[in-house]
């Protein structure tokens, strides 16, 4: 399965009420989205026809998420809510915007890969889908930090150790699609720190000259799962229901991370 055809089911699966991207070049992607959605590129070329209610914001991501309000364009988007105990609206009480899928196919480094996670996880919630593109180089020379290649993963498929090392919390799978392979992360935490504060260290650790060490169970795509198992998995409508029911962390991820966990070793 190529990674557009799984991005498509996974706009199904999830049900999402809205879509973020980030990196848009041709609008291959965002054409896929049939919800109100903002699209992040610096330099986007969309020559693809759009079908939804979009956003299209010409930046960096780093300088779309420092914005007083990035995810004021998405339906649901912050504004005063009623206090109907009291008949009024409260200064200050503001709903939180919340991510349903989110798509990260950026710049190809691994710290840019990760300051984008950061940011969307800040607008995300247990329920949310965040998918990391690029994650499975078929070879060292496409995971080069300095592009010598036609295609080009660099080296974003770092985030998969990261991730696993420093936020066990999260469910990670990593998805055997066409052409270079994909990371879903459910269960995300906007109010956990952790990269956030152990960002610098991280990047110490992993900013590594070419060429890059890339683990064999990443070229081999030994735990990769495959797209057709990842979107039969039985967890989708349970984490759909519990989404749109507004169920909270306590009672909504536990009772599925295990599905998910299950779903992550699956083949």
């Amino acid at each position: 399965m190529k990674r557009h055809e799984f991005l498509r089911e996974l706009h199904k699966a999830t049900a999402n009420r809205n879509y973020l991207e980030i990196g848009v070049n041709d609008g291959r992607s965002l054409r896929l989205s049939r919800v109100p959605s903002i699209a992040v590129d610096p330099a986007f070329k969309v020559t693809s026809e759009i079908r939804c209610d979009v956003h299209l914001v010409k930046a960096t991501s780093d300088d779309f998420f420092a914005r007083r309000n990035p995810l004021a364009h998405l339906k649901g988007g912050r504004h005063p809510l009623r206090n109907l105990a009291r008949g009024r609206h409260p200064l200050g009480h503001w709903r939180r915007t919340t991510l349903d899928l989110s798509f990260i196919d950026g710049m190809h480094l691994f710290e840019y890969a990760l300051r984008d996670f950061i940011n969307v996880e800040k607008h995300s919630d247990w329920s949310s889908v965040i998918v990391l593109d690029d994650m499975l180089p078929r070879g060292v020379d496409e995971a080069a930090r300095d592009r010598h290649t036609t295609a080009w993963t660099g080296d974003v498929y770092k985030l998969i150790e990261i991730l696993s090392r420093y936020r066990p919390d999260l469910v990670a799978v990593p998805v055997d699609t066409q052409p270079t392979g994909q990371l879903v992360v459910f269960g995300a935490d906007p109010r956990n720190p952790v990269l956030r504060e152990k960002y610098h260290e991280i990047i110490a650790e992993f900013d590594l000259p070419d060429p890059q060490k890339v683990p064999e169970a990443v070229l081999e795509r030994v735990r990769a799962v495959r797209p057709e198992t990842l979107l039969r998995a039985g967890f989708w409508k349970p984490l759909v229901r519990a989404r749109n029911r507004g169920l909270d962390r306590s009672r909504g991820w536990e009772p599925l991370r295990g599905a998910l966990e299950r779903a992550a070793v699956s083949r």
